[in-house]
């Protein structure tokens, strides 16, 4: 392994990994070289942007206090080498935050049980919550789901091709879990409307830094999205974020800029027709239907039957 630069090793050693058993730089980014002239104290955490807001919470620390790490990356995502440390922290076992193209999620590999706990614990969810997953590609979500409908000669909508133009996109589709979704992440209590369904939401989003995290990790990432401790309410500045969820134990936060206050749009592809159940970032396509339209094609279905 090539020697690392002293300035770099400085800077990846402030991305701390409360967990860690090694104290050496995490590796060395093999993508593409940092300019000349970038690597630099600001590596982490460099918030830039100083709006009222961003200085009342970076007035007092910069994010290097305790056991997290904030690390500022290009919306555009033009300064991936910097996400190595990252990598190397989810693959063993860190729960963090990083950006999607609709709102910040909480994060971890899906198949390391410990961190799946301990991410709803940071969230503060029980069990019978549902979780998430980011995928890489449509066969990530043929692997842990049924996938989408492929169509038939008897009529059947292809829905598989619809899907295709719409990711990667602000999207959250159900489906029905195959067994090699973790039983970890559908647990089920008997009051919720999931108790008797394995089904799972799956994204693939449209955002470089989070596409260039998942393109170089092994397998999806288990997701929820960041909200106020006591409100129903993203959050959409990490600075906010860090603030509130250092204390609860993250290891480490992408700072990909403020987002919108838009979440996915969720569509449920369980039922006869793909139903729209959440409105958000990603407009209604023909293809879909509301919760109304689809009890209507049940009633009317159901008089000529």
């Amino acid at each position: 392994m090539a020697a690392v630069d002293p300035a770099t090793a400085a800077s990846f050693s402030r991305l701390s990994f409360r967990r860690a058993v090694c104290t050496s730089p995490l590796r060395v980014p093999l993508s593409r070289a940092p300019p000349p002239g970038r690597l630099r104290a600001s590596t982490v955490v460099a918030l830039h942007k100083r709006n009222p807001k961003r200085v009342k919470y970076a007035a007092e620390r910069q994010f290097t206090r305790g056991d997290t790490g904030m690390l500022r990356v290009e919306p555009s995502g033009e300064d991936f080498w910097k996400l190595d440390p990252i990598i190397d922290l989810i693959n063993r076992g860190a729960v963090g935050v990083i950006p999607t193209d609709t709102v910040y999620s909480i994060v971890c590999d899906l198949s390391n049980n410990e961190s799946i706990d301990r991410l709803r614990r940071v969230k503060g969810i029980g069990d019978s919550k549902p979780l998430s997953i980011l995928c890489r590609s449509l066969r990530d979500i043929d692997t842990y789901t049924t996938g989408f409908p492929r169509g038939t000669n008897q009529g059947q909508a292809n829905i598989f091709r619809a899907v295709k133009r719409a990711i990667p996109g602000p999207y959250t589709f159900i489906l029905p879990a195959t067994k090699q979704f973790p039983k970890q992440c559908i647990k089920h209590g008997s009051s919720t409307r999931y108790a008797k369904r394995r089904q799972v939401g799956v994204r693939i989003p449209d955002d470089p830094i989070c596409q260039a995290i998942l393109q170089n990790l092994d397998e999806p990432l288990i997701c929820t999205s960041v909200k106020y401790l006591s409100e129903d309410e993203w959050i959409l500045d990490p600075v906010i974020i860090a603030d509130l969820y250092e204390p609860l134990g993250l290891d480490f936060i992408v700072d990909g800029g403020p987002r919108i206050a838009d979440p996915s749009t969720v569509v449920d592809m369980t039922g006869t027709s793909p139903t729209v159940i959440r409105q958000g970032k990603g407009p209604k396509l023909d293809w879909m239907v509301t919760k109304d339209e689809e009890e209507a094609q049940s009633m009317y279905a159901l008089k000529w039957a």
